[in-house]
């Protein structure tokens, strides 16, 4: 039998749980002030993104209200347009620092959908490349993320920022 290792999962499954409280992870993570170590990309007006710890896959974000809600209809449209504008700009940087093939974007609303966070929703990005379905996710149940996360967040911070320099503010 040949052993697969992803070693980078040990740090989830050891790491010591957040006692349960009334604040999300997301929630957590937006009044943090480390933004390096909790591998934010960047902050807008309502939202922010992040890059997943634990990816489905290389780039693997998401784009998260600062408002902890589970579910659409307690945003406001000016949070609900944030969250679009800040999910496209997230896929334009993806495009422009690791050039997928397409994306798969998404919201789990609810455990039954496959929310891991269920009481604060949010928004996954999941660049996608052709051939990208192998048999490691289906026989061994694990992916391959070819990069460090901190190098692909720094990547995409510059991105980020890059685009916000060139493009003006919108407003609502």
């Amino acid at each position: 039998m040949e052993h697969l290792h992803a070693p980078w999962r040990i740090q989830y499954i050891l790491a010591p749980k957040s006692p349960t409280t009334d604040q999300s992870l997301f929630t957590r993570i937006a009044q943090s002030n480390d933004d390096v170590g909790n591998l934010v990309l960047v902050r807008e007006r309502s939202c922010y993104a992040l890059l997943n710890s634990y990816p489905y896959t290389g780039g693997h974000l998401m784009v998260v209200p600062y408002r902890q809600t589970s579910n659409l209809d307690e945003l406001s449209d000016a949070e609900l347009t944030d969250l679009m504008l800040l999910t496209r700009r997230c896929v334009n940087a993806l495009k422009k620092v690791m050039k997928p093939d397409g994306f798969n974007l998404g919201i789990n609303l609810g455990r039954v959908a496959g929310a891991g966070v269920t009481e604060h929703l949010h928004i996954h990005v999941v660049p996608r490349w052709n051939g990208d379905t192998n048999f490691m996710p289906v026989l061994a149940e694990t992916t391959v993320v070819p990069q460090a996360l901190t190098e692909l967040a720094a990547q995409l911070r510059a991105a980020l920022a890059e685009q916000s320099q060139a493009q003006p503010t919108q407003s609502l």
